[in-house]
């Protein structure tokens, strides 16, 4: 058996491998939409296609976010998250918290203060409310993880995907 490499030893290494074969590559991973929120001096959020579920016991999932997003600041805070996953009739609204400078939470923005003061957006397909419990460096992001404390998995609609560089909506 060997042992792993350590991770702080091996993320942020420049390895040569061309960018953009990367995105390729992850252009052609359809994932699902999610919207991530935080309560600060004004709420954030962000789309995210980064969301994972990692444990059930505890509840624990995981998200992305580059530090050079404008959410960060808040996200890297924040003691709780609101993570929302959108339904194929939000696709204006995955769009407006993708869209860099936009004022995310004005009309038509619907949205209340959840639980632990997090932003939750209304009309979603299903939301959580999540404690932080790490922010792990990964080269230019880092990985959120949080712990579900609160939500509600009854929303309308079947899922938002990202595939192809776009939003789209599943096919039977």
């Amino acid at each position: 058996m060997t042992a792993s490499p350590d991770l702080d030893a091996v993320l942020g290494e420049p390895t040569g491998f061309d960018p953009g074969v990367f995105r390729s590559v992850f252009r052609r991973h359809a994932a699902g939409v999610a919207v991530v929120t935080a309560a600060g001096a004004r709420p954030v959020g962000f789309t995210a296609t980064s969301l994972t579920s990692v444990a059930v016991e505890p509840p624990l999932l995981s998200f992305g976010i580059s530090v050079s997003s404008s959410s960060w600041p808040t996200v890297a805070e924040a003691e709780h998250v609101g993570v929302h996953v959108l339904g194929e009739h939000q696709e204006e609204l995955a769009g407006t918290f993708a869209r860099s400078g936009a004022d995310r939470f004005a009309a038509p923005t619907s949205w209340r203060v959840g639980p632990h003061g997090v932003p939750l957006l209304d009309g979603v397909s299903a939301w959580l409310v999540c404690r932080v419990a790490a922010r792990v460096p990964a080269g230019d992001h880092r990985i959120v993880v949080a712990e579900a404390v609160a939500g509600d998995p009854a929303g309308p609609g079947r899922p938002l995907l990202y595939h192809q560089g776009r939003f789209t909506a599943l096919r039977h």
